[in-house]
């Protein structure tokens, strides 16, 4: 499949979304499964289904459990309790090097003393495969990864993105059903990142194997996944698409992680037509949201309301809801957009993400301007408390 000439996330690519279809068997079955690592419990009876040639994404900060999970899936640490099945078979207990699995890991381990091309052979050399097949499938791992005139290189000769490429190609050579990738672009710097991300997924297209990527770059999970699990304490919080999560968080905690937030607190009062209605003291008027959780009237909730999703202008807006105002109190320019850090009259700060149009002398909008803001019933979120 040739490159796409706008790059896209693989979810947006992929017409296959067999974790919709219900007759459809998952590739890798997490059934109720518990790590303890002595009187710690890093997972906490934890289930999840991860379908055939889905790019899946472990996500959540240091210590939720992701890459332990990860390693239990390689075969490097066993369950305390639960069921591990891989292609409708149970690996429980299965050791690792009988897993139809395979692991690229953020350090790449390639081995300093062999060529790119004995890199890549070894495993297969390993597995008594003959020499003509072996260096035929060295050769097709070197053209899937764009690094044909480098197999007789050593690791130390190599750029990070090449040798990021090359312990790739020795991680595929084998044919897993499966690959697990932790933190693999970790060590690339950002510009060389972003352009592997989409290398990353228009390989993962090409052999069809299914990968699994523990990552804690939030953007680098939304780029590449076809779905994402939010880990947090070793629950999994939210599993779906990226952009269900990023616009339907399901709790607080997953709405503050994933991406910025403004939270605005107050109590469900009334419901019009397919809106309802929150009355939240920070700000001067109520909010009109059309998305909330299931809340009984009189529940105290949080409104959720992305940076990107607010309007900001010099001059008021005639609305009756989702509006306020306040004084510019700091500005980060990131480049292509500059968040906005806006105090009210309450003291609350909000956040509003701009794209920059234009050079930053002709901005209208400054360090102690005063701003009114207003966003749309349907870009905020109704979350219980």
């Amino acid at each position: 499949m040739n490159a796409p000439s706008k790059p896209l996330a693989l979810s947006e690519r992929l017409s296959n979304d067999a974790w919709r279809n219900p007759q459809e068997k998952p590739m890798i079955y997490i059934e109720g499964v518990s790590k303890y690592f002595g009187a710690i419990k890093a997972i906490d009876h934890l289930s999840l289904a991860i379908y055939r040639q889905e790019f899946f994404s472990l996500l959540g900060p240091s210590g939720c459990g992701k890459t332990t999970l990860l390693r239990m899936l390689a075969g490097f640490e066993r369950p305390s309790s639960g069921k591990i099945y891989i292609d409708d078979i149970d690996v429980t207990e299965t050791p690792s090097y009988r897993l139809p699995v395979n692991m690229m890991f953020q350090s790449y381990a390639l081995f300093p003393h062999m060529s790119v091309e004995a890199n890549i052979a070894f495993e297969l050399k390993q597995a008594n495969l003959p020499k003509r097949a072996v260096k035929e499938r060295v050769r097709e791992m070197l053209d899937l990864v764009h690094l044909s005139s480098f197999g007789e290189r050593f690791p130390d000769q190599l750029s990070g993105g090449q040798r990021q490429r090359v312990a790739l190609a020795r991680a595929l050579a084998s044919e897993p059903k499966v690959l697990l990738l932790d933190e693999p672009l970790g060590a690339l710097d950002k510009g060389l990142r972003e352009k592997t991300q989409f290398e990353l997924v228009n390989i993962q297209e090409k052999v069809g194997a299914t990968f699994v990527m523990v990552t804690h770059d939030q953007e680098e999970a939304m780029t590449m996944s076809t779905r994402l699990a939010i880990m947090q304490q070793g629950k999994i919080m939210q599993v779906g698409t990226p952009g269900e999560i990023y616009e339907y968080p399901n709790s607080l905690s997953v709405a503050r992680f994933l991406g910025s937030v403004n939270i605005f607190e107050g109590i469900l009062t009334s419901e019009e037509e397919d809106t309802v209605i929150v009355e939240c003291p920070d700000l001067e008027t109520s909010l009109a949201v059309t998305y909330s959780a299931s809340v009984p009237m009189g529940a105290r909730v949080s409104v959720a309301v992305r940076p990107e999703k607010i309007i900001m202008s010099q001059h008021p807006f005639n609305a009756a809801h989702n509006v306020t105002q306040g004084i510019v109190k700091d500005i980060a320019y990131l480049g292509d957009v500059s968040v906005y850090y806006i105090q009210l009259a309450s003291g609350k700060t909000v956040m509003a993400t701009q794209p920059n149009l234009v050079r930053l002398a002709e901005r209208p909008v400054t360090w102690d301007s005063q701003v009114f803001l207003f966003w749309r019933a349907e870009s905020s979120i109704v979350l219980a408390v």
